[in-house]
């Protein structure tokens, strides 16, 4: 976990404002979550096996211990976890070399959100090795703090990487405002209290009490994400 944490200049005195925005990373703000199932299918497929493309819904969004796993189960492949692991960030890690996409909208936020200087965290079920690649594009200045899914007890859906987030921010979960494009994703956030913005990549996501789902992150901006905190307390 990395940190540098500025001053928090969104806290009130009637405990309302945001104090945090916390942001995950595949399929939020990289076009990556594709690049993960091809990664999977061709590593599968030089073990002899051909993925089923409806399990793209089971493995999306999830730590890759969960995710790897279950194809490992599903397809009988002959290789542990800890094997495909590597293979799998090996793959992933030479394929975001090539062609890194940010998701329409994100770098717009990004710069708003630094501009405002709103504390902000990448809280990601990726790998650290993987994080710290994908920064070189984001820009790692965006982001007083980030959480790596290999350097949390619990990671998605479990909501131990939004409270280390929130902690290692110095803020009340329950006045970040975070945004996900998974329902494992969505459920972690939840599951830390905090509000949350969807934006669905492969499978829908419902609306429900503290989460708002929208169709892209250019409908999201600091004004949107301040709303936020005044609704559905």
């Amino acid at each position: 976990m990395t940190s540098t944490v500025p001053a928090l200049g969104t806290r009130t005195a009637e405990g309302s404002a945001l104090q945090a925005v916390l942001l995950d990373m595949d399929g939020t703000l990289v076009d990556t979550e594709g690049f993960w199932w091809d990664v999977e299918t061709e590593v599968f497929a030089s073990l002899g096996h051909t993925l089923d493309d409806s399990w793209r819904h089971v493995v999306v969004g999830g730590p890759m211990t969960r995710s790897a796993g279950f194809l490992i189960e599903a397809t009988g492949a002959d290789i542990t976890l800890a094997e495909l692991s590597v293979l799998l960030n090996d793959g992933f890690e030479q394929r975001i070399g090539r062609d890194l996409p940010l998701m329409p909208g994100a770098a717009r936020l990004l710069a708003e959100l630094s501009a405002h200087e709103i504390p902000t965290a990448l809280v990601s079920a990726s790998h650290r090795r993987i994080i710290d690649r994908v920064l070189k594009s984001l820009g790692p200045q965006h982001f007083a703090l980030t959480v790596a899914g290999d350097e949390v007890p619990r990671t998605k859906p479990h909501p131990d990487p939004y409270l280390a987030a929130a902690a290692g921010l110095g803020v009340d979960p329950a006045r970040c405002a975070v945004v996900e494009d998974t329902a494992t994703g969505v459920a972690a956030a939840e599951a830390a209290g905090c509000h949350v913005v969807a934006v669905p990549s492969v499978a829908p996501i419902t609306p429900a009490v503290r989460r708002t789902v929208v169709a892209s992150l250019e409908e999201v901006d600091l004004t949107f994400l301040r709303g936020l905190m005044t609704q559905m307390h």
